[in-house]
């Protein structure tokens, strides 16, 4: 179970954005696993689609702070039974497409899910993939260093002697400080807003994330906001919760031109993972999915990576077809698809009909 699966993450996410957004919880979160909503929207603004996905994530619909590890599975289940839960729910529920998103594309459960889409004849496209980076903290830090080439080494540790020689050099927890977390968002924020030209977390995400810091306190989990200083000066922050051994680095933000010769949030990362190394009971330091703005960095700190993908199974026989003249490479699938289609389908297809007609004529895409 991951930290995206906590009732403080779950529950946090479904009341700012789950509440507000006409979505239907069709299946909770306790026991581990991720919960399940259903929702509809509207395809190129027009046609409306009942879709089915992850309390957490958001295909289209939302633009919210990003789930990963998603699984069907409680702590208890199998893949198995998890997936054959999954099945029941399915049957239960009216839906035209399911969008399952950053689940681990190496498990039995994905395999089990193609499994059932084939049995079901369900079309399973594949909408995204990414990689998670983590660093395994069970041995030293020392070797874990001597494992990095020269260059990686440089900016994550040894670069330290020029950020000490530029003065005096101190660490902070700013959630030890002060429970209320505005603060170190308001730094974050506006690193952000220096390097991207934007906030990271709009009123929305801070008032998630408030909310989840607040409540996986009771779950066993430890904010780290860390905030890393140069002569008093803030010059880099750290987004971290630990939860059960695991370190997860859910943000970051720093100084982009303090020093020519220092990359200050790579080394800020390079001391917190140490401090990982040195806790005990901590196994890893999850860096998630993502690259930089300039390079992967990740994947160069990296002991480990896991593939996360992202899933969309199509129901309805109209939206199959038009997902496969938009997936298909040649004209003999395209060919194939639209002998499949009745004449009228043809005509939406080739905009023979009026945007009205259309609209009265396929309402029931929701509802299959």
């Amino acid at each position: 179970m991951s930290l995206f699966q906590t009732n403080a993450w779950q529950s946090a996410w479904w009341d700012v954005w789950g509440l507000e957004n006409g979505l239907k919880l069709v299946k909770g979160w306790e026991g581990g696993g991720s919960g399940i909503y259903t929702s509809t929207y509207r395809l190129k603004n027009l046609l409306p689609v009942r879709s089915i996905e992850f309390v957490g994530c958001s295909y289209r619909k939302i633009r919210s702070t990003r789930t990963e590890y998603n699984t069907f599975a409680t702590v208890k289940d199998v893949p198995a039974n998890a997936v054959s839960q999954l099945e029941q729910l399915l049957d239960k529920h009216s839906w035209a497409e399911a969008i399952f998103s950053d689940l681990l594309a190496d498990s039995t459960e994905v395999a089990e899910l193609r499994a059932l889409a084939r049995k079901k004849r369900w079309l399973a496209r594949v909408v995204a993939s990414d990689t998670a980076w983590l660093v395994r903290t069970e041995h030293s830090f020392e070797a874990y260093l001597k494992a990095l080439g020269r260059n990686t080494r440089l900016r994550l540790y040894n670069r330290r002697k020029v950020l000490e020689s530029l003065g005096e050099i101190s660490h902070e927890d700013m959630y030890e400080k002060n429970r209320d977390p505005r603060e170190f968002f308001r730094h974050l924020n506006a690193f952000h807003q220096s390097r991207w030209g934007k906030p990271v977390y709009n009123d929305k995400a801070l008032a998630f994330n408030t909310a989840f810091l607040n409540r996986v306190i009771k779950e066993g989990g430890k904010p780290q906001l860390l905030g890393l200083r140069s002569n008093g000066k803030l010059i880099s922050v750290l987004y971290n919760v630990q939860y059960q051994g695991c370190v997860y680095n859910l943000q970051s933000g720093f100084e982009e031109n303090f020093h020519p010769k220092l990359a200050i949030g790579t080394l800020h990362l390079g001391y917190a993972i140490e401090k990982a190394f040195q806790e005990e009971g901590t196994h890893s330091f999850d860096m998630l999915a993502g690259s930089g703005k300039k390079e992967n960095y990740k994947q160069r700190l990296a002991t480990e990576s896991e593939p996360l993908i992202s899933m969309m199974f199509v129901k309805h026989p109209i939206l199959k077809m038009l997902y496969r003249l938009k997936d298909s490479r040649s004209a003999p699938e395209v060919i194939r698809a639209l002998q499949q289609a009745d004449r009228c389908t043809m005509k939406l297809i080739l905009n023979q009909l009026p945007i009205t007609t259309i609209y009265n004529r396929l309402p029931f895409i929701t509802y299959f």
